[in-house]
Formats: structure tokens, C-alpha cells, sequence
């Protein structure tokens, strides 16, 4: 597998996390099995941005679903 497919395996799989935070970000009644999902998911990201394989792969999704789900944790 080269670089440029191993990155684009490394985001693909990261929007499942986005994907899941979303969802959970919309249910109102978070058991604390979501909210420990939620939380796992949202550190997962985290680390994700951290890696330096990026070059032009669009971000935002991520720092979003990020930003979405320490709210929804918060409150």
C-alpha cells in the first residue's frame, strides 16, 4: 500500500468517527455507554489530527465533530 493510500485509509476510517459523533451528538438522552463512546470517538479524532501523513485533505469535518462532541459532553 503506498503513502497516499495508507492516508487515505487513515481519513476514510476517521469519518466513521465523525460520522458517529454526529449521531450521537443528536440524541437527546445519552445513556453512559454513548457518552463513553462519544468520548472515545472524540479522542480518537484528536489523535488522528495529530498525524503528519496531511497534505491537502480537507480538516474541518473532524475539528467539527471534535468541537460538536466536547460540547455535547459538556453539557
Amino acid at each position: 500500500m503506498t503513502e497516499q493510500e495508507q492516508t487515505a485509509k487513515i481519513y476514510n476510517n476517521a469519518g466513521d468517527s465523525v460520522s458517529l459523533i454526529n449521531q450521537l451528538v443528536g440524541v437527546t438522552d445519552r445513556s453512559d455507554e454513548d457518552n463513553d463512546c462519544l468520548d472515545r470517538n472524540v479522542r480518537h479524532l484528536k489523535i488522528i489530527l495529530k498525524y503528519d501523513c496531511w497534505t491537502t485533505e480537507d480538516l474541518s469535518p473532524f475539528k467539527t465533530a471534535i468541537a460538536a462532541g466536547e460540547a455535547a459532553l459538556s453539557s
